[in-house]
This record gives structure tokens, C-alpha cells and sequence, in this order.
């Protein structure tokens, strides 16, 4: 019960910070924002595939870890990548 909640309140605020940082992305126009939006939207995609493995489907492999790694290792080398291109 209560990893449930912790895994929608972790998917809830990757969102959050992905719209968030995207706002400021729009209004700026700082690339950085946009790569740090997108590490975010990656690290929600992870968060609801775990929530989806874990909660609402228990009985059944969905998704194996691997999958869900992928999607975060993507995420971070996007953030990476965007302090790497746009460092001056």
C-alpha cells in the first residue's frame, strides 16, 4: 500500500518538474531547460512503467528492469548531454 503511493507521488513530481521546466523552456528559451525537461519526462516514463510493473499489474513481468534502466539511462544522458553541449 504505501509503495504505491510513493511510486504515483514519485511519477507525479518527475511530471511536475517536466512541465515545469518546460514552461521555462518556452518563455527562455535556454536549451538547457529544454534537455533538463526532457531527463524529466524520461524519468516519468520509468517511474510509470515501475508503478505499472509493480501496482498494477504485481502478477505479471510487464516490463523487465532492463527496460525500465534503459528509460532512465536515457533521461540522464540527455541531462548530460545538454550540460556537456551547452557548457561555456
Amino acid at each position: 500500500m504505501i509503495a504505491s503511493v510513493v511510486y504515483i507521488l514519485c511519477a507525479l513530481t518527475s511530471a511536475a518538474c517536466a512541465a515545469m521546466l518546460l514552461r521555462g523552456y518556452l518563455r527562455s528559451r535556454a536549451r538547457f531547460l529544454l534537455w533538463s525537461s526532457l531527463c524529466f519526462v524520461a524519468l516519468f516514463l520509468n517511474n510509470l512503467m515501475l508503478m505499472l510493473d509493480r501496482v498494477v499489474f504485481p502478477d505479471r513481468d510487464l516490463t523487465h528492469p532492463m527496460w525500465r534502466s534503459l528509460v532512465a539511462l536515457i533521461g540522464l544522458s540527455l541531462l548530460v548531454f545538454g550540460l556537456v553541449w551547452d557548457a561555456e
